[in-house]
């Protein structure tokens, strides 16, 4: 009986999963990773290739993006560098390397922005709560002159608008952020 019970459930819990699509899954991964205790730090590290990660108990803006696509089967580190291998002068050529890393370039917004406009959809920049969705990528400039990322999910603020997934040097956090800084990118990706 515990077994037909347990069998029960398990197909209850893939059937909710197997409805939602992959922008309401990607909500959901981006969630599930402000659950976990991250410090921000940019450090270089030395990564393995493909699925490689820095240490699980730091981060960047970067990161969110990466582990969220990475819980759905998307190795953002692997797609932009065969990206960038094929097609590297596409890619910004902001730190004067000469061919891709893998270490690192996965982890740099002008990149992704790069990668999400050539693989993904580009949408347009509005001042419009309404157009940005659960599962979006959103690209800002922050006031300091520094690039920053994170995703849509499917929380709403006090306001009615959907809040962000990001790490704007305080974790992978949950907030109400979307119109803080300026917009300059709005993406939807699906591997």
């Amino acid at each position: 009986m515990k077994h037909i019970l347990l069998l029960l459930l398990i197909s209850c819990l893939n059937s909710s999963t197997a409805t939602k699509d992959y922008y309401e899954q990607l909500s959901d991964a981006a969630l599930a990773i402000t659950k976990d205790k991250v410090e921000y730090d940019g450090t270089y590290y030395r990564i393995k290739y493909p699925n490689g990660d820095v240490p699980a108990n730091i981060g960047v803006c970067t990161d969110v993006v990466i582990r969220s696509y990475r819980k759905l089967g998307a190795d953002l580190q692997q797609l932009v560098h065969e990206d960038m291998k094929a097609n590297f002068s596409k890619y910004p050529k902001a730190w004067g390397l000469s061919s891709p890393d893998t270490n690192i370039d996965h982890r740099r917004v002008p990149n992704l922005q790069v990668f999400f406009t050539r693989k993904g959809q580009k949408l347009t920049v509005t001042n419009n709560a309404s157009d940005y969705k659960p599962g979006d990528i959103v690209t800002w400039m922050l006031p300091a002159g520094h690039p920053h990322i994170g995703i849509v999910v499917n929380k709403k603020g006090a306001a009615g608008r959907y809040k962000m997934v990001h790490n704007i040097g305080y974790g992978q956090n949950l907030d109400d952020c979307l119109f803080e800084y300026k917009i300059t990118g709005h993406y939807r990706y699906k591997k």
